[in-house]
């Protein structure tokens, strides 16, 4: 039987989970920390859009933040709560085949590589990979 801190904890991540841009933003950030401006251009979003998208994730606890100057940088936070954590591994692990997720990560790495190429900020910083998380 699932105690009641567990069942509290699955249930803003089943929630967070239920978006497909969220996903979409989840698979960007799996394992890199990167600029919101970033997750604008390669998602063709508005700013307002991904950042709300953003912040929800960030209240469901999995995605965690940090202002450097004007950018605001995100990156992936593992519940604490290892129901929680082992879910949200298998999400990821998941999305990394698929095409979508895939076009994606291709236009932030194209974004990175030629910037001119979108409408990032030239001085916005490139975003930088994470060293693996442990479970």
């Amino acid at each position: 039987m699932q105690s009641r801190s567990t069942t509290a904890a699955l249930d803003p991540l089943f929630r967070a989970l239920a978006d497909p841009t969220r996903l979409r933003l989840l698979n960007l950030i799996a394992d890199r920390e990167i600029c919101v401006c970033y997750l604008v251009e390669i998602l063709r979003m508005s700013q307002p859009k991904v950042s709300r998208h953003l912040a929800y994730l960030r209240r469901a606890g999995i995605v965690a933040s940090r202002r450097e100057g004007k950018w605001m940088h995100y990156r992936l936070r593992t519940p604490d709560d290892e129901a929680a954590a082992a879910i949200l591994r298998e999400v990821l692990r998941r999305l990394q085949p698929m095409a979508a997720m895939r076009k994606d990560v291709s236009r932030l790495t194209s974004a990175c590589c030629a910037p001119r190429r979108f409408e990032v900020p030239a001085a916005a910083p490139a975003p930088h990979e994470l060293p693996p998380q442990h479970a």
